[in-house]
């Protein structure tokens, strides 16, 4: 097995889980590292939020012994804001803290974090600079290829984090314009880890064992993120596993393994959020779990409706009756 180090930190050379607002909670990121993830990012956590005390800002800080190594990720625009925020977030001992500058969503852009730093280098060089003066752990960034495609300036960014002390740097080549849609361009991964001398971290359209090879063949990247290619397939990162560890990748789950599998998904998901917003978070993770079997739309359409543990288990005989 190979590994890379950012800063101190080891990680083994497979495949990472990228954060995901909304969705790569503290339940998923369990059920990833079971399956051999070797690394993961909490969600995005504002410094605003931190500053002002927002005990639901605080949560997203949370680091457990299974996750690591892990990361945790703040975002805003004030390099003051941001020391503040990272010396709050070392009392909850990450492995890392990563710089969200990738985030595209209106809510964040709007207030200049996120994917709006791509347009703002000075000010983003000097916010990397606040939470490294601030650190004692590595500090990474998350960036994007640009703002829009006029305007694609990753090597330009990649190169000013490096230079005001960033640890590693995560590309995701969309531009903030794309959104979620089209192809990535992996061209732009190998041209910033061609830049800088720091580990660079490829994400973007990575579904499966031969994805996640030929983005290290292609880009030289140091890591693989997967985000989307997982929804639903915690097993993507132990097939990846397998293959780095000279085995042959194991396959995908048979039906009755999928049910234990997302059923422990979702039990711990009630555990660490409550039934009530467990199971309403649940419709969705359920409705990824399912994907491709037989009567998936109509049973999607079921799990859309459930508010109880009571029900989710009458669901999935529902599954078992349909298959």
């Amino acid at each position: 097995m190979d590994y890379l180090k950012i800063g101190t930190v080891k990680i083994e050379k497979t495949a990472a889980l990228a954060p995901m607002a909304s969705v790569a909670d503290k339940a998923y990121r369990l059920m990833a590292k079971e399956f051999k993830a070797s690394y993961c990012v909490g969600e995005m956590a504002s410094c605003k939020g931190l500053c002002y005390s927002d005990r639901k800002t605080e949560k997203l800080l949370s680091v457990s012994c299974e996750e690591r190594p892990m990361a945790v990720q703040l975002f805003g625009a004030e390099p003051e804001f941001m020391e503040k925020a990272v010396k709050i977030a070392l009392k909850y001992a990450p492995d890392i803290i990563d710089i969200n500058a990738g985030c595209p969503m209106p809510k964040i852009v709007n207030g200049g974090a996120g994917a709006a730093l791509m347009k703002t280098p000075k000010l983003l060089g000097e916010i990397v600079k606040a939470a490294v003066m601030a650190s004692d752990v590595p500090v990474t960034i998350k960036i994007r290829a640009g703002w829009d495609e006029d305007s694609v300036n990753a090597v330009e960014i990649a190169k000013i984090a490096e230079e005001n002390g960033a640890s590693a740097i995560t590309v995701h080549p969309r531009t903030k314009t794309q959104l979620y849609t089209g192809k990535s361009c992996w061209r732009i991964i190998k041209a910033v880890k061609q830049a800088v001398s720091i580990p660079v971290i490829g994400s973007g359209d990575v579904q499966s064992v031969s994805d996640c090879v030929k983005m290290y063949e292609e880009t030289g990247c140091d890591l693989v993120m997967i985000g989307r290619g997982s929804y639903g397939r915690p097993w993507l990162f132990r097939q990846i596993h397998d293959y780095f560890s000279g085995r042959t990748p194991r396959n995908e789950p048979d039906l009755d393994e999928k049910i234990s599998i997302m059923r422990k998904h979702i039990l711990m998901l009630v555990e660490d959020k409550g039934e009530t917003v467990g199971i309403k978070e649940a419709r969705r993770q359920a409705g990824w779990y399912i994907k491709g079997i037989n009567g998936a739309a109509k049973l999607r359409g079921d799990f859309s409706g459930m508010n109880t543990l009571e029900d989710f288990e009458r669901l999935i005989d529902k599954i078992k009756e349909a298959n």
